[in-house]
């Protein structure tokens, strides 16, 4: 379940409910909600620039691997031949 803006849920609570520092308490709650915080991350530049690579002079010089995160349990099932 979510919740409405700050000033909105503020709205909400002041007409309904009341205790000592309920305002302050309520804006760090909404603003630490971990629910919120995934669904409202940043979207962008979240890693380095892309750099050249220079060509290896021998095999195995280099070895170049690529990463996934953040599967669903059914996605961890399948296997992806590269």
């Amino acid at each position: 379940m979510g919740h409405m803006s700050e000033d909105r849920t503020k709205e909400r609570v002041e007409s309904t409910a009341w205790w000592p520092k309920w305002e302050q308490e309520l804006g760090e709650y909404i603003n630490t909600c971990e629910r919120c915080q995934k669904a409202n991350r940043k979207q962008g530049n979240k890693y380095g620039l892309l750099q050249h690579i220079e060509d290896p002079k021998h095999p195995w010089e280099t070895i170049n691997m690529d990463w996934v995160k953040d599967l669903s349990q059914e996605a961890k099932k399948t296997t992806m031949p590269a």
